[in-house]
């Protein structure tokens, strides 16, 4: 019987397909970019908490991969009779096996026992968290593992990282002790599913659902699609699915189609969606969308940020995953029609912040409309700059109020087929101004490339030249994001009169 391990038991608890498929067709798992990126947050959050559960430096840290499993098992289980803490200790029982993020060597009674903590990277216990201690502690106890009690570490999104590399507060912890220990039977009972599940010869029949994404999104979704029908017009273009109704129909009707959708089930706007996808025809209310704009008058600017996040913050002041913005680009339109751009990137490695808020206040001027396409995020951004800066915020906060977001104001009068039920402006845009083009742009296309870009032109190693490559990739890709609105500002305005370039 080979051992299961503690990542192919949760995955079993997610899909039973996706055990089956890890063991037996694992080529055919492709992780996103953004599960890439998890992994490697998850592995940085883990070397942080060698640092806070051992500041004297004195535990040992176990590889499997270089050292083998076999070797580590053993070295653990001498570990257990001295007094360090041990960092990825291993431990096997019939059937099944693990290795602890952390142990540390404490005293019940007199008597040598250890705790064990499960770092994550979350910012609070999920459920499958409770499954993972579940499965950790029975495999540790059962292994013979004087265990006394078991925590999960997850990040603390209120702690401010003080500098200089001191991380203390970064983990919060929650005991899972009692509920862990009193559900050995249920993990029990999943690792002998699991063992039935994987001495199967053929891959369980699942179809595709809620639990491909849920609670992480599985590398085999592709190829679990690939061996279902298709719909033509896929349910799932239908914006903000949320009535109980709709869910409840979409689940007994997987591949369903939007000509087979009940119109009863649905609200004004996803009929909208529906009829016009199907139809092929455009959506404009353009006297609507006009009159939404009216009372906006020129000069008008055109914002756009683009923001890094660190699970572990690296500049003082700053917390968990806060969006911190590195770059913006902005369009300024007058009233006789002159225009022209305007762009702040800093790639030096410092926190941007107090330079960003200082210039985006020198350029945006102090009167007319700033046009964003999500209002929530640049608002959101903008007030955050104003409680770290408090020198500024009089000035910050004024800009805050003078944003327009497009973005309602285009969902609620302008549907193409073309944009599969999504009003992003990378949607959108093609269908509005057809010219223009984000796969034409060289290496920087969406957010998320233009994160991995930005973390790569800071990261100290690399050449100056790949860093200006860097630079101008994403001065084109955000400039695109703010002329997009322009472009797009003017067709909804109906301002034909108007001629721009990029």
């Amino acid at each position: 019987m080979r051992n299961l391990s503690k990542s192919k038991l949760i995955a079993f608890r997610q899909c039973p397909k996706r055990l089956w498929l890890e063991v037996h067709r694992p080529e055919l798992r492709e992780d996103s970019a953004a599960t890439k990126a998890s992994f490697n947050v998850g592995n940085t959050v883990g070397d942080i908490a060698h640092q806070v559960y051992d500041p004297a430096g004195k535990g040992v840290l176990l590889n499997a991969q270089r050292d083998g499993f076999g070797e580590v098992f053993k070295r653990s289980t001498e570990l257990l009779n001295s007094s360090q803490p041990i960092f990825e200790a291993g431990f096997a029982i019939e059937g099944a096996l693990a290795f602890a993020d952390v142990m540390l060597p404490i005293k019940r009674g007199g008597k040598p026992v250890w705790r064990m903590v499960e770092v994550k990277s979350s910012t609070s216990v999920k459920d499958y968290h409770r499954d993972d201690t579940a499965i950790q502690s029975f495999i540790a106890r059962n292994a013979g593992v004087p265990l006394a009690s078991i925590a999960l570490a997850h990040i603390d999104s209120d702690w401010m990282y003080p500098g200089d590399g001191d991380y203390s507060g970064l983990l919060k912890e929650c005991d899972l002790t009692e509920e862990a220990f009193g559900r050995e039977v249920e993990v029990s009972e999943w690792i002998a599913t699991a063992h039935k599940t994987v001495a199967k010869k053929a891959e369980p029949k699942i179809g595709t659902g809620e639990q491909c994404a849920s609670p992480f999104a599985c590398g085999f979704f592709d190829y679990c699609q690939s061996q279902e029908p298709q719909a033509e017009y896929p349910i799932h273009w239908l914006p903000s699915i949320r009535t109980n109704s709709l869910k409840e129909y979409i689940a007994e009707h997987p591949a369903l189609d939007l000509r087979d959708t009940p119109d009863e089930l649905l609200n004004e706007l996803q009929h909208r969606v529906k009829s016009h996808t199907l139809s092929g025809e455009i959506y404009f209310d353009a006297e609507s969308a006009a009159e939404a704009l009216k009372a906006y008058k020129l000069p008008a600017y055109f914002l756009d940020f683009e923001t890094i996040q660190f699970a572990v913050p690296i500049w003082k002041g700053t917390r968990p995953y806060q969006q911190i913005p590195f770059q913006f680009s902005i369009h300024r339109l007058g009233r006789a029609g002159k225009f022209d751009a305007k762009a702040f990137l800093d790639l030096s490695g410092n926190d941007p912040s107090h330079y960003f808020a200082e210039s985006l206040i020198e350029v945006c001027g102090s009167m007319g409309p700033i046009y964003v396409y999500n209002a929530g995020f640049e608002g959101a951004r903008i007030y955050e700059l104003a409680l770290r800066f408090r020198h500024l915020a009089p000035d910050l906060l004024a800009i805050k109020d003078r944003l327009v977001d497009l973005h309602p104001i285009t969902k609620a009068n302008y549907y193409h087929p073309s944009q599969q039920g999504s009003w992003s402006i990378k949607a959108v845009l093609p269908a509005v101004a057809p010219d223009l083009s984000y796969e034409a742009l060289e290496g920087v296309q969406n957010g998320g490339m233009a994160m991995e870009a930005y973390l790569e032109a800071i990261y100290p190693n690399t050449k100056g030249e790949r860093k200006d490559e860097i630079e101008q990739q994403l001065l084109a890709y955000c400039g695109l994001d703010t002329f997009a609105m322009v472009r797009l500002w003017q067709f909804l305005a109906g301002r034909n009169d108007m001629t721009f370039s990029a």
